[in-house]
């Protein structure tokens, strides 16, 4: 029987991977956690703790006879160039203590399966506009560098303490549960919001700014898919690419005005726009097909039928 901790399970995958666990495992063997005193998506569990706090962390992780730990605590990319130290703190930090805490209950004969989320973030202005899985990486935000980093620290637990570590390079997530969370990406959610509500969208980033892009049913599919797969099966310990749709700003718009035909859109592209230029346009995802199978399943069409359905216009008053 796993016992899981979600760390973060107020953010964007966490508030979603809570309740897909929980269906999974059973709602009293899932244990959400973050900084604030509630759990704001209603898990069964909930109880507060801070990922900087590596000895609350450990007391709970052995109180609770956890077996996995999803570390997903973090500043994002535009957030955090508004806190760079801030951002480099909790993202290396905590991610560190989950590690170590993996690498000490491991040496006790009490293994932890730990997953950490990367990103598109950790690539560069000189990686390959369609991002192989092993490229060149020259991140230039805050966020990214930590998450460049991290990929290196979850390989080398691997590699020197044999901590069972797995990780996902997100693209952009897509999701009707949660508002805007400062990511550069993130314009793909507030869109939605403005157009249910009858504004026109003004656009951070410029039309023809192509992304890659992943709907949250098929990135948390990809998690749980990633966790539950055999270990010899996961060959790759730093961060495995994974891939869902890619487009830009004035596809997405289109999309959303064949369904919506009053809906308008303006682009006034900001800081955002820079980082956005520095990342690739879509993600080379063979080798996670290769090792553990993975697909994506939604397309944009699709997507954007059920953001449309589904959106909660009142989460999205301050994007």
């Amino acid at each position: 029987m796993e016992r899981i901790l979600i760390i973060g399970a107020n953010g964007q995958i966490g508030s979603e991977l809570v309740t897909a666990l929980a269906d999974k495992h059973g709602a009293d063997n899932v244990i959400a956690s973050d900084i604030g005193a509630d759990n704001v998506y209603g898990a069964k569990r909930y109880t507060r703790v801070d990922v900087l706090d590596k000895d609350a962390v450990a007391r709970l992780v052995a109180d609770e006879g956890i077996t996995q730990v999803y570390q997903l605590a973090a500043l994002l990319s535009a957030t955090g160039e508004k806190a760079p130290l801030k951002a480099w703190t909790l993202n290396m930090d905590g991610l560190l203590n989950i590690l170590e805490i993996a690498r000490e209950r491991g040496e006790a004969g009490k293994p932890l399966k730990i997953f950490w989320p990367s990103s598109i973030a950790a690539f560069g202005p000189n990686t390959p506009s369609d991002a192989p899985q092993y490229a060149i990486m020259d991140p230039t935000s805050i966020y990214g560098i930590s998450k460049l980093a991290g990929e290196r620290l979850c390989e080398y637990y691997h590699a020197k303490y044999g901590v069972d570590v797995r990780s996902i390079r997100y693209p952009g997530i897509i999701s009707f549960k949660s508002p805007p969370g400062g990511g550069t990406t993130d314009y793909a959610i507030a869109i939605f919001h403005a157009a249910l509500r009858g504004d026109v969208y003004e656009c951070f980033l410029g039309p023809e700014t192509t992304l890659p892009m992943i709907y949250m049913p098929d990135a948390i599919r990809a998690t749980v898919e990633l966790m539950e797969a055999p270990a010899e099966r996961v060959k790759i310990r730093s961060s495995y690419n994974v891939a869902g749709v890619s487009f830009n700003p004035r596809e997405l718009a289109a999309a959303i005005a064949a369904k919506l035909p009053s809906f308008r859109i303006e682009y006034k592209p900001d800081s955002r726009q820079q980082i956005a230029d520095s990342w690739p346009k879509s993600l080379d995802d063979a080798r996670a097909t290769d090792d553990w199978g993975w697909k994506a399943a939604i397309g944009v069409d699709a997507m954007v039928t059920d953001m449309l359905a589904n959106v909660d216009v009142g989460l999205g008053k301050a994007a």
